[in-house]
Order: structure tokens, then C-alpha cells, then sequence
């Protein structure tokens, strides 16, 4: 009674969207391409698809199964297949935590350079003045203008690791303001992820 009460999809084609963008992340774009080429360019593909063939899609296919035949989050699932299986339950909450922490970070930056953009001049196409405005900051000439924006503006780095550096405000905010938005993305569960996914 309590299971056939758990919201729903309201079609097929939101389930189908969500799975595809949780299996389709930033790694796929920007990774994987990186991945081929540094284990030997297109003949990477061939052991890659053989496994994708043999291991990927049945594994991902079980998961698939498991969670619509049982209708529970993955840790109630694998435990009810077996006690000693609720820890890859577990392991895959902790995973799921750890990439949503890092794309939200990734999300903090794309917004950070998305409100810097609305500049006439982009403040990573030119060195900054420096203090006496005679010249371009030494920092700046000695690297790139892009290079300088990422690590002084957007990371705000320090000069060394022994030196704690102070909260970044602006990234605090985009950070916050990300996390915000994924928040209102799924605080009605399926109801508003299923409305979401398709403008994704």
C-alpha cells in the first residue's frame, strides 16, 4: 500500500530523459575524448565498446529493473535483494553526493563567467591596469589575460598551499544560487524533475 503511493512519471519519455542525463554528464564531453586519445585514439573504442556491450548495459539495465520492479532508492533496493548488499546501496548515495558537489561547483563557475559576460569588453580578453595605471598588471603580462582571470578573479588563489586564503563572495553566491536552482528542480521529487529535464 505504502509503495503504490510513491509518485510516478508522468510518461515514459521523462524517465527516459532523466536516465540519459544521469548517465550523460561533463565527463562524456570533456573526458572521454581526452581518455581515447592518451590510450590509443580510435582503437580505444573497440575493448570500450566491447565492455559497454558486456558489462555496461546489462549492469545498468539491473539497476533500471531493480528500481522500478521494487519502486525504492537504491540503498532499500539492494538491501532487500540481500542484507549484505545494502553497502553498494550505500556507495552509490556516496557517489551521487560527491558528483553533485563537484558539477555545482562546475555550475558556480559557468554562472560566474555568465554574469561577467554581460560586459563590453570581456574581463578575460586583456590584462587589468596596474595600481599607478602606467602599464598591465606584471602578473597578467607574464601569463594570459584568460589565465589571469581564471586563477586571480574566478579561483582567487593563493601563492601557496600553507596560506589559507578568505571566502570568495562572488563564488559563495554563485555556488549558493546553483545549488538553489537544483534545489527547486527536484524539492517536489519526480513531480518537478519530470517538469524540469525536458528544458535540460
Amino acid at each position: 500500500m505504502e509503495k503504490d503511493s510513491r509518485p510516478s512519471w508522468d510518461n515514459p519519455m521523462q524517465f527516459v530523459l532523466a536516465c540519459v542525463s544521469y548517465a550523460v554528464g561533463l565527463g562524456n564531453v570533456w573526458r572521454f575524448p581526452y581518455l581515447c586519445q592518451m590510450h590509443g585514439g580510435g582503437g580505444f573504442l573497440i575493448p570500450y565498446l566491447i565492455m559497454l556491450v558486456v558489462e555496461g548495459v546489462p549492469l545498468f539495465y539491473m539497476e533500471l529493473a531493480i528500481g522500478q520492479k521494487m519502486r525504492l532508492g537504491s540503498i532499500g533496493a539492494w538491501s532487500a535483494i540481500s542484507p549484505y548488499l545494502g553497502g553498494v546501496g550505500i556507495a552509490s548515495v556516496v557517489t551521487s553526493i560527491y558528483l553533485c558537489v563537484y558539477y555545482n561547483v562546475i555550475i558556480a563557475w559557468a554562472l560566474w563567467y555568465l554574469f561577467h559576460s554581460f560586459q563590453p569588453v570581456l574581463p578575460w580578453a586583456e590584462c587589468p591596469a596596474n595600481a599607478n595605471l602606467t602599464g598591465q598588471l606584471e602578473e597578467c603580462e607574464l601569463s594570459t589575460p584568460t589565465q589571469y582571470f581564471w586563477y586571480r578573479e574566478t579561483l582567487n588563489i593563493t601563492s601557496s598551499i600553507e596560506e589559507n586564503g578568505s571566502i570568495h563572495r562572488g563564488q559563495a553566491l554563485c555556488l549558493i544560487l546553483a545549488w538553489t536552482v537544483v534545489y527547486l528542480c527536484i524539492v517536489r521529487g519526480v513531480q518537478s524533475t519530470g517538469k524540469v529535464i525536458p528544458l535540460c
